[in-house]
């Protein structure tokens, strides 16, 4: 898949379910959890307008980033459209089987993380495969070319080109939302 394709799958997405946060009920200090892959790419995200739904069955009910973590896809109320995997490659076809039965658009492994025959049940449902790539990575190579508070020209949460914005940085650098009126 090629960075056009990757953009435009991005500046549709507006929901990803992430699949293998972790948790912080494991008495495992809270800054070293706050520092894991997955968690820093869910915040990270988050940060630039995406609504991220943390998925780990051994953490549900727990908050995470401000969201309820959930056992599993098929515990997600809302409609997703990338599912995001932090898991070993062995787990990818159950994970593609479990997006294929949601509907989700995009089925997306992250860096280490590809499986043929995911690939293949992902294909066979139209759905969007984008392996051994780290989302966080692919946003700011696409997006990050200059200063995205320059581009905030509105109270929307996204660019001029419809891209998610980070409105928490550029409150912190222009006083607050558009124009930097304050608030």
């Amino acid at each position: 898949m090629d960075d056009k394709e990757i953009k435009i799958i991005l500046e549709n997405a507006k929901t990803i379910a992430m699949i293998g946060i972790s948790s912080e009920k494991k008495k495992e200090d809270p800054k070293k959890i706050k520092r894991k892959p997955a968690n820093i790419v869910m915040k990270y995200m988050q940060d630039f307008g995406y609504k991220v739904i943390p998925i780990n069955p051994n953490a549900e009910g727990e908050i995470i980033n401000g969201e309820q973590v959930v056992s599993g896809l098929d515990k997600v109320k809302e409609k997703i459209d990338i599912v995001d995997v932090f898991r070993p490659s062995a787990e990818a076809p159950g994970i593609a089987e479990q997006a294929a039965k949601i509907g989700t658009k995009v089925l997306w492994l992250q860096y280490g993380i590809h499986h043929e025959s995911a690939e293949e049940i992902a294909n066979k449902q139209n759905i969007k495969y984008i392996s051994n790539r780290c989302i966080k990575q692919e946003y700011q190579k696409i997006f990050q070319k200059s200063n995205p508070c320059l581009l905030y020209t509105s109270p929307s949460p996204r660019d001029k080109r419809g891209s998610p914005m980070p409105s928490s940085a550029c409150k912190k650098k222009t006083g607050g939302g558009a124009g930097g009126g304050g608030g």
